[in-house]
């Protein structure tokens, strides 16, 4: 289980790193979105002041609007997080039968088909990623309430898709949902490495009659 747990923790940690990238990249553009906008760069000190109490509504529209546009900028950050997370499951486990936590652990997924990938790396990515981060997009939006209701339903999938690895299957709800297993990957110790070079030289001596 302790195997489980370091590989899920490695997988998480390239998740956090695609997510910390993000979220320097999305400063970055609403940086760029504040210091770069036409209204401010082409409004005259004569133009505010000729605007008696129309100066006020002029900022506030302006600001909203900004506000508005960084407010998608985060909310794409997020999807693009989801995306990934989604991708690098998928892929991994599609390709290889595991992803690199997996890999560094010794365990494998079986049986490792396309669909079967695809199906184990849609749950694990709603229960690790998406849920809490359409909680952080309607929070970001301003409706608090409902993002403390997400954030709550999101905590509850975490632990509904964690807690059966406990169990004596050792089986994930992403795991039971895609009908696959967690397996251990025996290290070629001497024994297989010399079956495998006994059935390289009987494969050559069969070549060589």
């Amino acid at each position: 289980m302790s195997r489980r747990v370091l590989a899920w923790s490695v997988d998480f940690a390239l998740v956090l790193t695609a997510a910390y990238l993000l979220a320097v990249l999305t400063l970055h553009r609403i940086t760029d979105l504040v210091t770069d906008v036409p209204e401010l760069a082409t409004l005259s000190g004569w133009e505010i002041l000729s605007t008696d109490g129309n100066a006020r509504d002029r900022a506030e529209h302006l600001a909203l609007s900004l506000w508005h546009e960084a407010v998608l900028l985060v909310i794409e950050a997020f999807v693009l997080l989801v995306i990934c997370t989604f991708l690098y499951h998928w892929a991994t486990l599609a390709l290889a039968g595991r992803t690199l936590g997996k890999k560094l652990l010794g365990l494998s997924i079986t049986p490792h088909t396309s669909r079967r990938a695809a199906l184990r790396a849609a749950v694990t990515t709603t229960a690790d990623v998406a849920c809490f981060a359409l909680a952080c997009c309607l929070l970001v939006s301003g409706a608090f309430i409902m993002s403390v209701v997400v954030w709550a339903l999101a905590v509850a999938v975490f632990w509904t898709n964690a807690l059966p690895a406990l169990s004596s299957s050792g089986r994930t709800l992403a795991d039971r949902m895609a009908g696959t297993s967690v397996v251990r990957v025996p290290a070629p110790g001497p024994s297989r490495v010399a079956e495998n070079s006994g059935a390289r030289r009987t494969a050559s001596t069969a070549y060589l009659q």
